[in-house]
Parts: C-alpha cells; sequence; structure tokens
C-alpha cells in the first residue's frame, strides 16, 4: 500500500496547476475589465487599476472607430449600401407615404396652416413676382408676339357675330349708346355757327348746275339753323322725328346686317397684317405701361385667404389629386435616380465628413460606463471568456502532471 507522504507529491502538483491555472485565466480576464476606476493608497495610485478597458478606453474608441471606417464602412460600401437602400421601388413607396401623409395632415389641419401658406404664395405670386417678371420680359422686342399672332389668327380672324348676337348687339348700341335724344344733342353740338358757316360756304362753292343755283340763292345756312333751334326748343318733338327716321330708314336692319356679315377674312390682306400689327404694338404698350399695376391691382382685390381654403378643401377631395400621387411619386423616384446615378459618389464622399461616423463611434464608447461595456462584451464573447478560463485551468493541470512524472522518472519507487 502507497503512504500518504509519497502520495502527496504525485497528486498535489496536477491539482495544484488546475486551480492555479484556472484562477489566474479567470482573475486576468476580470482585470480587463475591473476594477472600473482608479484605486489610490494615499496619493499613489495602485498598479493595475482601472482596469485595461476602462484605463484605455478612449484609445479603444479611436481603434474601434478606425477600424469600422478603414475596414467596414469605407467610401465604396456606403455607395454600395445607399444604392440598395436608394431602390427605385424603396424610394418610390417612401415618397408615396410621405405624400399621402402630407395629405392626411392637411385633411386634420384645423388651423388651415396650409391654406395660410398657399394664399400667402398666391399674393407673393400676383403681387409681387408676376409683376416684377413682367417688367423684364415686356421690355424684349418680340414680347408676347407668338402668343398675340395665335389669338388673332385662331380668334379674331375667324370670329362672326351670330344673327343671335347681331341683334343683341345693335339693340344695345341704339338703346344704351345712341338713342334719339343723344343723336339729337350730338346734332346740337355739331351744328355750331362756325360748323354751319364752314358747309355753306363749301356747298355755295363746290356744287354746279341746279344745285349751284340753289345753293346760291336759298342757301342751307338758315335750314341748319332752324334745324338746330328746333332740336333745342322741340326737344320730345325732335327726338320722336330722329326716332321715326331711324325707322323709317331701316337703320337697326341695315346695322344688324352689315355686323352680321363683317368679318376680318373679308378686309384685304394688307389691311389684316396691318390690324394685326397694331392690335399687337397695342396690347405690348399697355402690358409694358399698364400690366404690372393691373397684376398688383388685381392681386389686391382678391381674398386669398378665402381662395386658397377654397383650393385646398377641393384637392382633398379631388379623386384626380388623390389618384395622381402614384404618378408623382414614379417621376420623383425616377428623377432621383438619374439624379444618383450621376452624382452618388460626389454625395458619399460630402457625407462622410458630415455624418461623422467615426466621432459617433469613439463617443458612444467613451460615453459608456465600464459596467455597460463590461455587460456588453460579456454578453457577446462570455463563452468564449469562460473557455479560456477552462483552458488555463486544463493546462495548469497538465503542467502539474508533467511534473509529477519527472518526480516519479527522478525518485522511483
Amino acid at each position: 500500500m502507497i503512504e500518504l507522504s509519497t502520495l502527496w507529491p504525485l497528486v498535489v502538483p496536477p491539482i495544484a496547476g488546475a486551480i492555479i491555472g484556472y484562477f489566474t485565466n479567470d482573475i486576468a480576464i476580470q482585470m480587463l475589465f475591473r476594477p472600473y476606476k482608479a484605486i489610490y493608497l494615499g496619493k499613489a495610485q495602485l498598479p493595475f487599476t482601472p482596469g485595461l478597458i476602462p484605463r484605455n478606453q478612449p484609445r479603444l474608441a479611436k481603434r474601434v472607430a478606425d477600424t469600422i471606417m478603414g475596414s467596414l464602412l469605407t467610401p465604396e460600401e456606403l455607395q454600395r449600401l445607399a444604392k440598395k437602400l436608394l431602390e427605385t421601388e424603396r424610394v418610390e413607396s417612401a415618397l408615396t407615404w410621405l405624400l399621402n401623409l402630407a395629405l392626411k395632415q392637411i385633411r386634420s389641419d384645423k388651423e388651415q396652416k396650409t391654406a395660410k401658406i398657399l394664399a400667402n404664395i398666391l399674393r407673393d405670386l400676383f403681387s409681387e413676382s408676376l409683376p416684377r417678371l413682367l417688367k423684364v420680359f415686356s421690355r424684349r422686342e418680340d414680347f408676347l408676339e407668338s402668343q398675340i399672332n395665335q389669338v388673332f389668327e385662331k380668334i379674331l380672324l375667324d370670329f362672326q357675330f351670330s344673327e343671335v348676337q347681331s341683334r343683341q348687339f345693335v339693340d344695345w348700341l341704339l338703346e344704351s349708346i345712341l338713342p334719339p335724344n343723344t343723336l339729337r344733342l350730338a346734332l346740337i353740338d355739331f351744328l355750331t355757327d362756325r360748323n354751319i358757316q364752314v358747309i355753306d360756304e363749301g356747298f355755295r362753292e363746290k356744287t354746279s348746275g341746279t344745285y349751284w343755283v340753289v345753293a346760291n340763292l336759298f342757301g342751307v345756312r338758315n335750314t341748319l339753323i332752324r334745324l338746330r333751334s328746333f332740336c333745342i326748343e322741340e326737344k320730345e318733338v325732335a327726338n320722336t322725328r330722329l326716332k321715326e327716321l331711324m325707322l323709317s330708314l331701316e337703320v337697326r336692319g341695315r346695322l344688324r346686317n352689315g355686323l352680321h356679315r363683317f368679318s376680318l377674312q373679308n378686309l384685304p390682306l394688307s389691311t389684316v397684317n396691318q390690324l394685326r400689327k397694331t392690335t399687337g404694338d397695342a396690347v405690348r404698350a399697355y402690358i409694358r405701361d399698364s400690366g404690372a399695376d393691373f397684376l398688383q391691382d388685381f392681386g389686391k382685390s382678391i381674398d386669398w385667404d378665402n381662395l386658397a381654403i377654397i383650393i385646398i378643401n377641393r384637392l382633398q377631395v379631388s379623386s384626380t389629386f388623390t389618384g395622381s400621387l402614384g404618378v408623382i411619386s414614379q417621376e420623383l423616384a425616377a428623377i432621383l435616380e438619374r439624379y444618383l446615378e450621376e452624382d452618388l459618389e460626389k454625395i458619399v464622399q460630402q457625407a462622410i465628413p458630415i455624418l461623422s461616423i467615426d466621432q459617433v463611434i469613439i463617443a458612444r464608447i467613451t460615453g459608456t460606463s465600464p459596467e455597460e461595456l463590461e455587460l456588453a462584451i460579456q454578453g457577446i464573447v462570455k463563452s468564449e471568456l469562460q473557455a479560456i478560463v477552462n483552458l488555463g485551468g486544463v493546462l495548469g493541470f497538465l503542467v502539474g502532471l508533467l511534473q509529477t512524472f519527472f518526480f516519479l522518472f527522478s525518485n522511483p519507487i
């Protein structure tokens, strides 16, 4: 039977080596994180405090950031990720979601903020922007030339009064513009003493034959003076006579027929061209001189707030508008895709310094407490760290076992 004194040198080295190896590795791993803060003995800081990672946390953060930015998040990789993220289908879905969200926001806007913004835009457009643009463009010699010619050729040149329009226009002309009383007053204003004298002298000088005898023996002076006096003294009778005269001469029918038959196409080509030029010059002159003021006055006369509310409310229930959101998203996505194909590399290069991803990583790691950092690392490599501890125990056991074998060979039993 083996004595105990002989057994101890054989058993103790493997056991002691396993214990020492196990706990040495465990202590070494614990010293990576702990203590979390420096420990002082008086004014002297104890060595190995704080732990390795807390003591070198800023440098560790810098190394991690450099590794990630140098190997993982390179400009090429970020560009590849951006292309994958900004695929047309994803961008189109995102734009559709944003447009629908904006439409819902508009519908739920009880303070009418969107309507106020639209009202300000419309007010500025008609009161400031358009008048300024009009002043600039009106200085050009060909300003609105093609538009005026198109309106003249397609509208004015082919325009012709219908029978109903001719009748209504002539009725309005004779009843509102040229009633008998107005004609009577115009006749009185025309038959001044000087005009009567000029007519009488011209009639005497330029007539011949029988008319010369009548003109020089009787003249027209007395007749015209009596006509003027009749119009002045007998107002109602004169108006009645003028009305009867117009009926007898069929003025209304003649004017109506002439107006119905009138068309610019019946005029000579030179007259039409001159009329086109005169019309264009008149329109351009008016717009150049008074167009800006007209737009400003027009803008001030409109209640833009109420108009904007009407527009917004109409758009909210418009099936055309809501149905076009998908088309708008597709067009915007296509435009964005074409833009990214050309400038994505430049955008990524400009975005990397702006995003400062490395600084974000450094700030995140340095801002994490040692306790949280330990828990995070332990959560990732806990089994691996425990394997290292166990490996230390196994290696210590093997070293102790070798020492036992060496002892046996040196001291045979």
